[in-house]
Order: C-alpha cells, then sequence, then structure tokens
C-alpha cells in the first residue's frame, strides 16, 4: 500500500483518553473567534454544527452537544431536541447548497463501532451523490474530494446564515 502523508493528523490521534476532554475538537463552548478556523457553521444554546476535516465526501457535517458525553443516554431533553432540529437544518441547507441525492445520517457509539471520537458524543450527516464513490477507496485506500473545505465551508456558511432571515 502506498502513504498518504497525513502529519496534521496526529494532534488527533495523540489525545489521550485520560486528557480527552482537554483536547476533544467538540468542546468548544468556550472558544469563540475561531468559528471559521475550526469549520463551525452554526452555534445554538446546547449543540453546534461542524464540517468534518477529515470528510467521507464533500459537505460531510456533524452535530455535537457543547457537553462532553459519550453516549446518547447522556443528553438532556433540551439537547436531543436541539442536535436533531440541527440535523434538520443541516438536512435543508446541504440540499439547498450542494444539491445531493442522498444521505447517510449515523451516530457510532463507542469505539468498536466506528466512533473516531468515542468520549464526545456526535452524529454525522453525509450528502451523497451517484457515483460519489470510486476506484480510489477500493484499490488506494483514498477518498477524493472534489472541493477544498475553506470553499465548502463558505457555500455552507451563507446557508446557515440565510436560515435566520
Amino acid at each position: 500500500m502506498k502513504h498518504l502523508w497525513a502529519p496534521w493528523r496526529m494532534t488527533y490521534l495523540q489525545c489521550k483518553e485520560e486528557q480527552a476532554k482537554d483536547c476533544c475538537v467538540f468542546c468548544v463552548r468556550d472558544i469563540e473567534g475561531e468559528d471559521a478556523q475550526r469549520l463551525i457553521l452554526l452555534r445554538g444554546k446546547h449543540a453546534f454544527v461542524i464540517m468534518n476535516k477529515y470528510p467521507y465526501t464533500n459537505g460531510h457535517l456533524m452535530v455535537a452537544p457543547y457537553r462532553h458525553v459519550p453516549d446518547i443516554l447522556d443528553l438532556t431533553r433540551d439537547e436531543e431536541k436541539e442536535m436533531f432540529q440541527l440535523l434538520r437544518n443541516c438536512r435543508v441547507v446541504l440540499q439547498e447548497r450542494l444539491k445531493p441525492q442522498g444521505f447517510n445520517v449515523g451516530i457510532n457509539l463507542g469505539n468498536v463501532a466506528g466512533a473516531g471520537l468515542a468520549e464526545h458524543l456526535h452524529m454525522h450527516i453525509v450528502p451523497r451523490w451517484t457515483g460519489d464513490t470510486n476506484f480510489m477507496p477500493v484499490f488506494a485506500d483514498v477518498r477524493v474530494i472534489p472541493q477544498h473545505l475553506e470553499e465548502t465551508y463558505r457555500i455552507l456558511l451563507d446557508g446557515f446564515k440565510s436560515l435566520d432571515g
């Protein structure tokens, strides 16, 4: 297998379980002024929408509560309600701005279920298009994302801003 170097991922990979909350990419409630760098598209009272820096497809978003909790059973009713509303908003904006033909929506609970950050619950919404997979994942174990993250961020941010008005 050939190697694709991604050294920027090391910070994410080195986050130890005992210090998970200190270096968690989803623990952003008290961090101000860095939303564009962190790819945060929308902040609610209990949860927020963020782009996945390592997307499966273009426009792959995540919805997470501000609280550092690992399981849906740990959510308050207010967090549950807002997370689902934000998920609906994601679907509206993604459909309007990127015009996908379908979506995958999911939550991975625990490492063995595929959760890359099992300590902080988050939902994925992945836009899908006919032919959005090709030989690259099969033969090279590589995904091809056709648009730069910053460009996708700008397009989607405009869409989330239009939800308010």
